[in-house]
């Protein structure tokens, strides 16, 4: 006999859920408006933010932080960057996943392929970047900056590069994303790859016996096919990138205009509390609508199914 309890009604299903709504709600939507509160608040979160206006300057009240989070140069800077992170890193990483999921999927030794890969996911993001900081460059007691990579340059008769201190900033953003896409490619490849050997093999043979070539059966078959799961892995990537911290605080903090955002904010947590969490505000809202573009996603794949 099934206990009353167990029985439907109105409230089962919030019986159910309970221990999970009490877990969101202590762990997430209380330091969410917490967040928010201490945003409206000065830097050491005993009056409003509004006590930080200087005469004759702009001023938003209590919204103060805000307006630093958006106009101030270093934040624009952090902004700009991230932007670019999202525009270059994020097709550099889908892509190299989607090639090497393509590529691996037809090698011999595709598990050993794979696995050498996937491996820089095992090495967290702080190790990383000390490694990639010994490529790019080696303190030598004063003298010139020479790592790896500029012993293999100075090798082949070319001159030493300032990969993270250099004066064009391109030069040393670009430094970062190559090891943001180092490190996530492999995790890509191995969603994507699942996704490409989903694919009916009786599809690609009779497009193949039609006389498709193999790029042919890859952009008009293939990847149509696994479209929804590349824009899954691409607005996963996007969040991942709009939180980007560790990598940027162990090669450069943000020097030389690799400023980002989540480094700006850990930058105020011990100095002005409220810019912080005004920061982290910012942060949560560019997240928002990302996440709700995946569960839509996530809705329409379940649709199908």
């Amino acid at each position: 006999m099934v206990p009353k309890i167990m029985k439907q009604g109105t409230l089962t299903p919030w019986l159910y859920l309970a221990a999970a709504l009490i877990i969101m709600l202590v762990f997430i939507v209380y330091p969410t408006i917490n967040t928010f509160v201490l945003s409206l608040r000065n830097k050491t979160g005993d009056a409003p933010a509004s006590v930080d206006c200087r005469p004759g300057e702009p001023c938003w009240g209590i919204f103060e932080n805000y307006r630093y989070a958006l106009t101030n140069p270093e934040m624009v800077q952090a902004l700009r960057n991230n932007a670019l992170w999202i525009l270059l890193t994020v097709p550099g990483t889908v892509g190299a996943g989607l090639m090497f999921a393509v590529l691996t999927d037809r090698v011999r030794y595709e598990r050993l392929a794979k696995t050498v890969i996937f491996l820089p996911m095992a090495i967290s993001f702080v190790g990383a970047g000390v490694i990639w900081k010994f490529v790019y460059y080696l303190e030598t007691g004063g003298g010139p900056q020479i790592g790896v990579l500029n012993a293999i340059i100075t090798a082949l008769g070319g001159e030493p590069v300032a990969w993270l201190t250099n004066k064009n900033w391109l030069v040393n953003n670009m430094s970062l994303w190559v090891v943001w896409i180092w490190l996530w490619a492999g995790f890509c490849m191995t969603i994507l790859s699942a996704a490409l050997k989903g694919i009916p093999t009786e599809i690609l043979e009779a497009a193949r016996v039609d006389g498709a070539t193999e790029w042919q059966v890859f952009w008009r078959i293939m990847f149509p096919m696994i479209l929804p799961t590349v824009t899954v892995v691409a607005t996963t990537m996007t969040i991942n990138v709009l939180k980007v911290f560790d990598i940027v605080f162990v090669m450069t903090n943000g020097l030389n205009g690799t400023e980002v955002i989540a480094n700006r904010m850990f930058k105020f947590i011990v100095t002005n509390q409220g810019r912080s969490m005004a920061i982290a505000v910012l942060l949560i809202l560019l997240t928002i609508p990302i996440m709700i573009i995946n569960v839509r996603r996530f809705r329409e794949q379940e649709a199908i199914r």
